[in-house]
């Protein structure tokens, strides 16, 4: 046999090698480790397999919901709902979706392929214990312990809603096979038939007037619809005919099987629907497999060391798919399982004598069947087996589990005054004949910590925060299991002691708690939420028995019973006294406690309101109902009537917070902004004056380069003026030069004429001279005229 951890994985292979089932027919174990802690693994809780039969959805305590498919060899995770799954179904129509119901009381519908959340359905006040589809796929039923609601699976609203009386409960609610019929199973065993179209009754199953009460909790219907089997606190199974509405037979488990807490039909292929194999899963967690009509012990899985807390078997018939104790899963491989009949051991069970039912009724032989012959009609002689030799009533009272005797233990108690420390736990939890229902508490405990008791650290502080921690789950899931224990105010102080007593082990605790309940304080609740009048009543006549003196003279001082005897019983005795040291021999006042109690009158000893002890039964816990509900309910309503305020005020009070942060916030972003403005606008003032000062640095630039400018253009002028001047002066020069030269030129030629005439008298008349002389004055003249011109001309330049 081989074993797969998912562990925290998404997909992957359901075995690594191929299936090789063994002798126990387990093809392989499927189990899912925390992610924390490898050690420590998160139970499965519900399977449901797909109308092929080939894959199942598996539902874990986290909430996590897989598809195995066996025939793929493969798992893959679809969905987290991050809480507790209650019940799982496949929608038939649309073979991607599936039903979910939760911790929370509601149910969702998913897509497996796409992950997506479908619908959201929302309607019960309890949890929901089953989720059945009809045929067609349009229709749902949800069933909790106080109603049924119908589901339109197209348009996913609730069309109707069925409630019963909180006395009665119901069991289970679900459709048939092929048809149209609700089948409604309560508490006190009666079967009712109605039409899913119209909501008509059909028909009722006659409750079996002689044998045995069954208390029905478990029921199973063939393919064919036609034969109903119903099980329940007893070893015997009830089959019904549908179509005739009589009882068949009634079948007769072995003396092990005392509680039977599941039925399967085993389908096969050529059986036409008329399933003849049936499983019953006992309370010793082994499902025995029989045959209805030869009632033959065919083949069981599980132990009790390995113990099967549900299971489901495929639509084909191939496989059974078990959720074992420790968590795990056991994927069975039936036909491994079928291959071999004979293994079991034999198991002899008694005939159940009298009456009509003993004509029907079969025991379950693992070789051969013994069967009645047929009544045509007149009352046939039925015989009867006598069963084996067993101890008188009285001594199967005084045998405890684990070997132990009431009378000797009673015994001892009366000699030495107390049990050793070392097996006190152990003596007391096996007179209290304790179950541990590991399931039906963590049915409860999934249900999350109760409103009443999520602030019970202000009302009752504790240092020690795993006691308190502890006190507050065990209120809560006693509180879960009935209602009135949300409205006690004394129930903390009563359940402290056990916590303290049991802090290692909360399901002992709340069972401990709960049997003293159930056996000890069950008419403490009668006139609730008023003290119990008639335990207070039955006090003072004990004491007025013993002492009328003291009984007189606390009626003289007007002190009740209220004052002097409740206080002691709701603390159970475990207030002031017992917890600082105190001079008194506890075996005299033992001693005295049984005198006295001897010495009472019968008729005023309070056992007589007591019934006999009765144990917490294997499975599931009893329904404890022995209060005034109205008055619970009432409470319970003010309660969830004020929660819902505190709640609506909450909610006011943090959207107040909310807008007021917001408005907060944009007083702060407006402020931040005006800020910001101002900044902005100091900045852009500041610039301002930047480019003002820039601009006037720009004008003084301007001005300054204007002035050069105009300056640069005075001294080209000026140079230009002097450049004019030197060039006026250079041709001045020049022409002086030339002048200078022209003088010294006609100078040194008038020289050079004068020098060259010959001396003549100018008086001589001599008419051969005479033209020339007139030449050089001509001359003479000119050249004077020519030096006044040239002289006129510098001046002027």
């Amino acid at each position: 046999m081989q074993t797969t951890d998912i562990g925290n994985k998404e997909e992957g292979k359901v075995w690594h090698r191929k299936p090789t089932p063994s002798n126990t027919g387990i093809m392989v174990t499927v189990i899912r480790s925390a992610a924390a802690y490898q050690s420590k693994t998160v139970r499965f809780l519900h399977v449901t397999f797909d109308t092929t039969g080939d894959s199942f959805l598996a539902g874990d305590h986290h909430g996590n919901i897989y598809v195995l498919d066996i025939t793929r060899n493969r798992f893959r995770l679809v969905q987290k709902t991050g809480q507790a799954c209650t019940a799982l179904a496949f929608n038939l129509r649309r073979t991607t979706e599936f039903l979910v119901a939760l911790a929370d009381y509601s149910i969702k519908c998913f897509d497996k392929d796409t992950k997506q959340l479908v619908s959201w359905m929302r309607g019960h006040e309890g949890a929901v214990s089953s989720v059945s589809v009809h045929g067609s796929g349009r229709y749902a039923i949800s069933t909790s312990a106080d109603t049924a609601q119908l589901w339109d699976l197209d348009t996913f609203q609730r069309k109707r809603k069925l409630n019963v009386r909180q006395s009665v409960g119901i069991q289970r609610v679900f459709f048939l096979p092929l048809g149209n019929t609700i089948l409604s199973c309560f508490n006190d065993d009666s079967i009712f038939a109605w039409e899913s179209d119209t909501l008509f009754c059909k028909y009722q199953l006659p409750v079996p007037d002689e044998g045995p009460r069954i208390h029905y909790k478990a029921f199973a219907v063939t393919r064919d619809g036609k034969i109903l089997a119903a099980g329940g606190r007893s070893n015997l199974l009830h089959l019904w005919c549908l179509d005739t509405r009589q009882l068949l037979r009634v079948v007769q488990m072995p003396p092990k099987v005392r509680t039977v807490r599941q039925l399967e039909f085993l389908p096969d292929s050529f059986d036409g629907g008329a399933s003849q194999t049936l499983g019953v899963l006992s309370q010793d967690g082994v499902m025995r497999f029989i045959n209805i009509q030869t009632c033959k012990l065919l083949f069981n899985i599980g132990s009790h060391d390995d113990a099967i807390t549900s299971a489901t078997v495929s639509p084909n018939g191939r496989h059974i798919v078990t959720i074992m104790d420790n968590g795990s899963l056991n994927i069975y491989s039936v036909q491994c399982l079928t291959q071999d009949y004979n293994k079991p051991p034999p198991s002899l069970v008694k005939v159940v004598s009298g009456g009509e039912c003993s004509a029907l009724t079969m025991k379950v032989k693992s070789e051969g069947v013994q069967r009645p012959a047929k009544n045509s009609g007149r009352r046939v002689k039925t015989k009867v087996l006598r069963p084996p030799a067993v101890p008188m009533t009285e001594d199967k009272e005084n045998e405890l589990p684990d070997g132990l005797n009431k009378k000797r233990l009673v015994t001892l108690l009366k000699a030495f005054g107390e049990y050793p420390a070392k097996y006190r736990m152990f003596v007391w939890r096996s007179l209290l004949r304790l179950p541990e229902n590991h399931a039906a508490f963590s049915s409860l405990t999934d249900k999350g910590l109760h409103s009443a008791y999520l602030s019970i650290q202000e009302r009752y502080p504790i240092k020690s925060q795993k006691l308190q921690r502890g006190l507050q789950r065990v209120l809560s899931a006693l509180a879960h299991w009935a209602a009135i224990f949300g409205e006690t105010d004394y129930l903390p102080l009563m359940a402290f002691p056990f916590v303290k007593l049991f802090q290692n082990n909360p399901l002992l605790c709340f069972e401990v708690v709960a049997t003293t309940i159930v056996n000890w304080c069950q008419h403490w609740f009668e006139y609730f939420p008023n003290p119990p009048l008639n335990v207070l009543s039955m006090a003072e006549n004990v004491l007025a028995h013993h002492d009328k003196e003291l009984l007189q003279h606390l009626i003289d001082c007007g002190v009740t019973s209220q004052l002097y005897v409740w206080p002691l019983l709701e603390t159970l005795f475990s207030e002031y006294f017992f917890h600082h040291r105190n001079n008194l021999d506890i075996s005299s006042v033992i001693k005295e406690t049984y005198r006295l109690m001897e010495s009472t009158p019968a008729d005023i000893h309070p056992r007589n309101m007591l019934d006999d002890f009765q144990p917490l039964t294997r499975g599931q816990y009893p329904v404890f109902n022995k209060y005034p509900t109205y008055i619970v309910e009432y409470q319970s309503q003010e309660r969830e009537r004020i929660r819902q305020q505190e709640v609506d005020y909450l909610r006011e009070r943090q959207a107040v917070q909310e807008l007021r942060a917001k408005a907060v916030q944009r007083q702060a972003e407006d402020e931040a902004w005006y800020t910001q403005q101002e900044i902005l606008q100091q900045a852009e003032e500041k610039r301002r004056d930047i480019l003002q000062q820039e601009e006037s640095k720009l004008a003084e630039q301007r001005t300054r380069l204007t002035a050069m400018k105009r300056e640069l253009k005075v001294k080209e002028l000026q140079l230009m003026d002097a450049a004019r001047r030197r060039f006026l002066k250079q041709q001045q020069d020049q022409r002086l030069t030339e002048l200078h030269r022209l003088d010294e030129q006609i100078q040194r030629k008038v020289c050079f004429h004068f020098s060259h005439l010959p001396v003549f008298n100018i008086e001589r008349r001599d008419s051969f001279f005479q033209p020339s002389f007139y030449f050089v004055c001509n001359v003479m003249g000119c050249l004077y005229v020519l030096y006044c011109k040239l002289r006129t001309i510098n001046n002027t330049v």
